[in-house]
């Protein structure tokens, strides 16, 4: 856990706990969890003194990265609650982003589910928030699955999931091109799931 000792800044600049946010999730997306403390530091332009009045390691930092950006990343993700769309077309709208995502020469894959591969330990505190996220992706899958009259919610829910994981792995490894891919794919398994919208 995060132990904040700073002071809100000047409105309108960074504080330096923001700084190291804004880096620790810069960094650890692009080069990985392991980015040494030094490196860390100099890009948020803030000292290691100052990192370890703010955090107690860097492990905290990665955990507070991760939290900072789930907002965000689920606004990118998922449909507005009243845009309108069915929930066949709500589930879909998550692959349309994540390939439009995909097609940007700076797209790693799932944040998330790169923290949780490089750290191993389910039990680290970044890989838990990164197990939250993933499982509100999940919750909203399955609940939208339900919406659609899906024959087994839970298990096309999963499935979807495995699909998002598998996609944005292969993508932000440069293994494929997902233009089309994914929406198709989960397209397919929405459809074979029995669902009537």
């Amino acid at each position: 856990m995060t132990t904040e000792k700073a002071a809100a800044g000047t409105p309108g600049r960074a504080t330096p706990r923001e700084r190291l946010l804004d880096a620790a999730g810069e960094l650890f997306y692009r080069e990985g969890v392991g980015i040494p403390t030094d490196a860390l530091c100099k890009a948020a332009g803030v000292s290691k003194r100052s990192m370890y009045q703010l955090f107690d390691s860097k492990d905290a930092v990665l955990e507070a990265a991760l939290e900072r950006r789930a907002p965000a990343l689920a606004a990118r993700l998922l449909p507005p609650p009243d845009c309108g769309l069915g929930p066949r077309e709500r589930m879909l709208y998550v692959f349309e982003r994540l390939e439009e995502a995909a097609r940007s020469p700076d797209y790693f894959g799932c944040p998330y589910v790169a923290a949780q591969v490089e750290l191993k330990d389910p039990s680290h505190a970044a890989s838990v928030v990164a197990a939250q996220a993933k499982r509100r992706m999940l919750d909203f899958f399955r609940a939208e699955a339900e919406r659609a009259g899906a024959a087994d919610p839970d298990l096309l829910a999963r499935q979807l999931a495995v699909v998002y994981d598998g996609a944005s792995t292969r993508a932000g490894i440069g293994a494929d091109d997902l233009r089309g891919l994914a929406v198709s794919t989960a397209a397919t398994l929405i459809d074979a799931a029995g669902s009537a919208a």
